[in-house]
């Protein structure tokens, strides 16, 4: 277990949140239950692909959210939770080196960093590049970001 693996199931059981690993529907690979402080988990996954899983499940669970039919809802939910366990895998300056020695390849990157491409596909997407500016997590007004870096 890797130090970031351990490092989610803390995070899990800081939160009271139950993994269990069973067979799941629809070939899903992870199910989240909000309300039942559990996530489940499709067993035989690859390290890269259920340390992102559970980063992302572990994002429904943070950000509270309810199950929704309603498909435009449904997606910005996932696409949140995508985010958030992309911010949690991956470091700046870890991926800052990684695109630097792989010529921003994104296969390389993502197997560089121990995530699948998916994950770090979210986590480009929480980045702003401002002429010689990186921005993490930009948001209206000034000031309002998680993270400023020069990268000139």
């Amino acid at each position: 277990m890797t130090p970031i693996d351990a490092y989610l199931e803390d995070l899990a059981r800081q939160a009271g949140i139950r993994i269990e690993h069973a067979r799941l529907r629809d070939g899903r690979d992870g199910e989240s239950y909000v309300d039942q402080n559990l996530i489940r988990l499709r067993p035989g996954m690859n390290a890269r692909l259920h340390r992102c899983v559970l980063a992302h499940e572990l994002g429904h669970h943070a950000l509270n959210h309810a199950p929704t039919p309603f498909g435009p809802l449904h997606a910005k939910q996932e696409r949140a939770a995508e985010e958030w366990g992309a911010l949690r895998l991956i470091d700046l300056d870890d991926y800052r080196h990684a695109e630097e020695i792989h010529h921003g390849h994104p296969g390389a990157i993502a197997l560089e960093l121990g995530v699948m491409r998916s994950t770090l596909e979210a986590f480009r997407a929480v980045l702003l590049r401002l002429g010689d500016t990186v921005y993490v997590r930009p948001r209206m007004g000034a000031g309002n970001w998680d993270h400023r870096e020069i990268v000139a």
